[in-house]
């Protein structure tokens, strides 16, 4: 049975894209309902949503929610059809939405909560309208470290709330590094300098000195794909990494790997290193931020220092040696994110962030049953 009273809340969002991101605020519009908020998306575009999920979920479109010139008149329109839906609070989804959020927040009379998925960029700073109640939810206690060290903003203004993600109910069959199977290497994300891929390929090129028979996967578009693929070609690594930029998400090419690899030099916590884990999936990443909060080393998985290529085909050889090494991380990877960044445990504590800022109790018990897989 639903808890609490009814909410109505507006979730905010920027372009979806295949990221971490825009999948957080689709486990958010299809689970809220779970414990009585009703939710409607309000975005500038839906168009890498497959059209099955996006029939099923309440998602405006307003086309150039962002562009200078016409912003003013869509938000106008956003305004008249938020009145209609009448949400008792804003979720701003993305930094880029945050002034939007605020103004609609001011307009409606309503609060708004803000979720930072990541760190500020140099010089960055968060526009909040004193005149709206607000609240932002941080994704791991680095993400709320770092912009309280940026910001000096008091604690009792943010939770954090780790991301959480879908455990599957069947567990593939095939186990990883399967000797019937040519071994698969890989990591997806969005193709950005942020997430250091040139060392994930520099770790790949090290492995084929020794090791010829391991395939290397990246997944993902972005701005970064014409350089990573000139580097493949430089490091004469053609018939040995495939790209798979076309994708609503990840999970298809994540099942296809036998080793996730996370070798970014910022990250806020990793919802899809979160998804490889939860396919059972043994995970080497990187040391930065909000990794720590998932990623015990040689516990949970694998733990390298960023930037380090040596290091990280070191660790990546240590796992293709020992398959049974690597099945083990990978099972209690699994075990981990089951217990502790399930989306049940995300939408509840985000629910119980939306109930105290309108002064409702917030209830101790949580569902009894688990919350559906979207």
């Amino acid at each position: 049975m639903p808890i609490g009273s009814p909410i109505r809340v507006a979730l905010l969002a920027d372009r979806f894209e295949v990221r971490g991101s825009s999948a957080y605020t689709l486990r958010l519009a299809q689970n809220l309902s779970t414990f009585n908020v009703s939710s409607e998306v309000v975005t500038s575009d839906a168009d890498v949503i497959e059209s099955e999920l996006r029939d099923r979920l309440p998602i405006r479109v307003f086309p150039h929610l962002r562009t200078p010139i016409w912003r003013g008149v869509v938000r106008g329109a956003v305004l008249k059809h938020l009145k209609t839906f009448k949400p008792d609070l804003i979720h701003v989804q993305s930094r880029q939405m945050l002034p939007t959020g605020n103004w609609l927040a001011r307009h409606l009379k309503v609060p708004v909560v803000f979720t930072l998925h990541g760190y500020l960029e140099n010089r960055e700073r968060l526009y909040f309208d004193r005149m709206v109640q607000r609240h932002i939810i941080c994704v791991s206690r680095s993400v709320r470290s770092e912009l309280r060290h940026r910001t000096g903003i008091r604690d009792d203004m943010t939770s954090i709330v780790h991301t959480g993600v879908e455990t599957p109910a069947v567990v593939d069959r095939i186990p990883v590094l399967s000797p019937d199977k040519t071994p698969v290497v890989g990591t997806a994300c969005p193709l950005e300098t942020v997430k250091g891929l040139p060392f994930f390929l520099g770790a790949a090129h090290a492995i084929h000195q020794v090791r010829d028979d391991v395939i290397f996967l990246v997944a993902g578009a972005g701005p970064e794909e014409a350089n990573l693929r000139r580097l493949v070609r430089v490091l004469d690594l053609t018939n040995f990494v495939t790209f798979v930029p076309k994708l609503h998400d990840y999970k298809t090419s994540i099942r296809a790997m036998d080793i996730f690899c996370l070798p970014s030099l910022k990250q806020g916590l990793g919802t899809i290193m979160l998804e490889a884990m939860a396919l059972g999936k043994p995970v080497i990443a990187t040391g930065v931020g909000g990794v720590y909060s998932v990623i015990r080393d040689e516990e949970t998985g694998l733990v390298v220092p960023p930037s380090d290529s040596a290091r990280l085909a070191e660790r990546i050889l240590e796992l293709l040696n020992d398959p049974q090494e690597a099945r083990r991380l990978g099972s209690a990877g699994q075990d981990l994110v089951h217990d502790d960044f399930n989306v049940e445990k995300m939408v509840r504590e985000t629910v119980a962030v939306y109930r105290r800022m309108l002064g409702q109790p917030v209830e101790p018990e949580p569902v009894p049953s688990a919350v559906p897989a979207g």
